[in-house]
């Protein structure tokens, strides 16, 4: 039994595009489906393309290598309010491995939710339509799948919201803290109650959209639609499963191998904080034939071809020209591929060099540049006194309204009732806000 497990698609990521031009949108290798006119795609974000050619790629390579199953763990879309043009792409694409005769697989990620209870999710499209060959994972349940090599039970854990396990009222005298170790620990007896349902004759797959405990996190941190539920990793690396296919994370890493439980990360770069982090996803092969315990697999990560991005830095000595420096760094990344690449420049400068700096002239310099996000400047000027140390990329939520809210010397009773407020909306607990 062959199967390739993919996840955190994002559709409808623009951060870092321009819109299309005819000639570009003419040289990408896009999936078209019969009389859809490429046209279309001109004045479409660059970005929607790049997300849209590496899951083209992986579909190529699944019809072409005729997998059994397509595995996909959560976040089709960027937004849980999707747009036509990116549900309707993402469904042409769905349809295209359903109609090679290829079973799909779909569980609903944090993004693929509404942001409102009990309404439809993203990917709810696919059973309603009653579309062949495509089952979707949307509450915690055990699924048989007819594969082309035979039948797998797959246990779905999809994004759970904490509405769907606590009422208010339960909630009303925890701590966020509480309130989320109270959740999963629910989660675990539940999880436990479905595997010990699962028949040791046939292989099974947990597929969840989770964070375990271990897993090294990148810019998905920046993107979270409320609060992670933790799970350890000693609770889905159960020898029940075969194989543990997880999404939510964008970086790829296997934290165990028997069994395996891999995260094969965002096929796509979000932002620059994955820049050295290679895209793509995994191929696990399960020998079907053999009992639980002796069934061998193997996994492989495969890469495909996600659009590059490159940080120049550029540290000026004291009395250096900086617009020199950073020309010169230019001129030296000119056959690195600034044209197929997402490209910033970051320069260090002294406050009595900075007048001389000609941003313009450095700008032309990255005209070849697939896109340019900017040029960043740090200024070494006199130290001001400033509320707090920690580094902006560092410091919680929790902790900056705190810290906002001592600035401006707020009463410690409603400073409490502040704080408690907004544990409340990061818990996802009042109806209608994620």
């Amino acid at each position: 039994m062959r199967i390739l497990h993919i996840s955190d698609i994002h559709i409808g990521v623009e951060s870092y595009g321009h819109p299309a031009s005819e000639a570009e949108v003419a040289a990408l290798p896009l999936y078209f489906a019969p009389g859809v006119d490429r046209s279309q795609f001109v004045g479409v974000s660059t970005r929607l393309l790049d997300f849209l050619t590496t899951f083209d790629w992986s579909i190529d390579y699944a019809i072409n290598q005729k997998v059994d199953l397509v595995l996909f763990s959560g976040d089709a879309y960027k937004s849980r309010d999707p747009s036509q043009t990116h549900q309707r792409e993402f469904a042409r694409r769905i349809a295209r491995i359903s109609s090679a005769g290829i079973p799909v697989f779909l569980i609903v990620g944090n993004h693929d939710l509404p942001h409102v209870a009990n309404r439809a999710t993203a990917l709810e499209i696919f059973p309603t339509l009653n579309v062949s060959n495509v089952s979707v994972g949307s509450t915690l349940d055990t699924f048989n799948v007819a594969t082309n090599a035979g039948p797998l039970q797959i246990v779905a854990l999809p994004w759970i919201r904490i509405g769907q396990f606590m009422a208010k009222e339960e909630t009303r005298e925890m701590t966020l803290e509480q309130i989320k170790q109270s959740v999963e620990a629910r989660l675990t007896g539940l999880l436990d109650k479905e595997i010990e349902q699962l028949d040791p004759s046939l292989p099974a797959i947990l597929c969840a959209h989770i964070t375990v405990s271990g897993a090294k996190v990148g810019s998905e941190r920046s993107m979270m639609l409320g609060n992670d539920h933790v799970l350890g990793l000693g609770t889905v690396a159960n020898p029940a499963f075969d194989y543990v296919a997880l999404g939510h994370i964008h970086k790829h890493q296997v934290l165990t191998q028997n069994p395996p439980v891999v995260y094969p990360g965002s096929i796509e770069r979000i932002d620059f904080s994955e820049e050295r982090d290679e895209k793509g996803f995994m191929i696990i092969e399960i020998d079907g034939a053999k009992p639980r315990g002796n069934r061998n697999v193997t996994i492989e990560f495969v890469p495909v071809a996600a659009r590059k991005m490159l940080t120049l830095d550029v540290k000026t000595s004291p009395g250096e020209d900086p617009t020199d420096a950073a020309l010169e760094v230019a001129e030296n990344f000119a056959g690195e591929g600034l044209e197929e690449s997402i490209v910033r420049m970051r320069i260090t400068m002294e406050a009595e060099q900075e007048p001389a700096f000609s941003e313009a002239r450095v700008r032309q310099a990255l005209i070849s540049a697939f896109h340019l996000a900017g040029i960043d400047r740090t200024v070494h000027r006199e130290q001001r006194t400033r509320l707090g140390t920690e580094d902006a990329e560092k410091i919680t939520p929790m902790m900056a309204l705190q810290r906002y809210l001592e600035s401006r010397n707020t009463p410690a009773d409603r400073e409490k009732q502040l704080v408690e407020y907004a544990e409340l909306l990061l818990s996802e607990e009042i109806e209608g806000v994620s």
